[in-house]
């Protein structure tokens, strides 16, 4: 626990370090601010590492689709908003409105063309953001969504939420990226503790636009639910060999 307060510490003490300095960026285009975010994804990747003794691995970044693009990930923990900065050029995040009114994070969020949705999930705020979508995919960029809309732990069962991605799918008629992870077992969803081990973050071959939302969901799941369950088996045989409860 005192690993993983130090990390919290690292963590936090650098985002506002980051905050600070970052400011300059946002008068420039934004690949400089999202260049800055992905150095900010690193720091954290390095306090992982050096305090709590947690390895972070990318895996199949040569199936990266150059945009425009869908990247759709597993969500377990904050670590995962930030690897799209690492592996995408021009990410566009999906994000709630309200993160759009916080000091710094909602600068840098506006300065980069976020899409902010509001979480009640209205027809009206499907419109928006499929509005919001074709438009960033215009401009050549991959949008990233999290299709089971928050943060689950890795023995949760599955809960996609289907109106999104498949509104985004049929709109924009591109290719979707699923990236699986087993960040959960280092980070959990809740809570400070972090344990050690090794978090994987694997991208897995593009699923081709144009399929029907029931075809696209079952693929989608099937990929990302297979791969996760994996990477979470071999995370947690790494864990036991480290002795970690």
């Amino acid at each position: 626990m005192l690993r993983s307060y130090l990390f919290l510490v690292w963590l936090y003490g650098w985002m506002a370090v980051c905050g600070v300095l970052y400011i300059p960026t946002v008068l420039f285009p934004r690949v400089v601010t999202q260049r800055a975010l992905a150095l900010y994804a690193q720091i954290i990747r390095a306090g992982l590492k050096l305090i709590c003794d947690i390895d972070t691995e990318i895996r199949g970044r040569e199936h990266v689709v150059p945009g425009p693009a869908i990247y759709a990930g597993k969500h377990h923990c904050m670590m995962d908003v930030f690897i799209p900065f690492i592996v995408i050029q021009d990410s566009c995040h999906i994000l709630k409105k309200e993160l759009m009114w916080t000091p710094f994070l909602g600068w840098y969020a506006f300065s980069t063309g976020m899409i902010p949705i509001d979480r009640a999930g209205t027809s009206k705020t499907l419109k928006a953001m499929i509005s919001a979508g074709k438009k960033r995919a215009a401009e050549g960029r991959t949008i990233v969504i999290f299709p089971e809309g928050t943060r689950r732990a890795p023995d949760d069962p599955p809960l996609y939420q289907p109106a999104g991605i498949s509104a985004l799918n049929k709109a924009l008629d591109v290719p979707i990226i699923p990236v699986a992870t087993n960040a959960g077992l280092c980070w959990p969803a809740k809570g400070a503790r972090r344990k050690p081990g090794k978090i994987v973050y694997e991208v897995l071959p593009a699923i081709p636009p144009g399929l029907d939302r029931k075809a696209l969901m079952a693929r989608l799941e099937n990929d990302l639910e297979t791969a996760s369950s994996r990477l979470i088996a071999e995370g947690r045989t790494a864990q036991v060999a480290k002795g970690v409860k």
